[in-house]
């Protein structure tokens, strides 16, 4: 996995990672290395269900390691803050397979 200049662009911005067993999990990323493991503060795993809202379980400072990161993506904050999320249903997503 490639950690060129984009993930360096995105120190201190809150981010969202898709996990490979299929997990979302938001913070503000704080650091990487070169084998993509990369370090989130103030982090949250939003959890979806068809038949509730968004849960969304407190997790603090955050360590993901690279071999089980599938996506990195810039969350827009603006965006993100105008959702109603108690109101959000979806498929909680499947895990990666190799």
């Amino acid at each position: 996995m490639s950690t060129g200049p984009g993930l360096e662009s995105l120190v201190d911005q809150t981010i969202s990672v898709i996990t490979n067993d299929g997990r979302n999990i938001v913070g503000i990323l704080k650091g990487f290395d070169q084998a993509t493991n990369i370090i989130l503060d103030e982090s949250h795993e939003r959890v979806y269900s068809t038949k509730e809202g968004v849960q969304q379980l407190v997790l603090g400072l955050y360590i993901i390691r690279g071999d089980n990161i599938c996506v990195v993506g810039e969350l827009d904050e603006e965006l993100d803050s105008n959702l109603d999320l108690s109101r959000l249903r979806a498929h909680p997503l499947k895990p990666v397979i190799h």
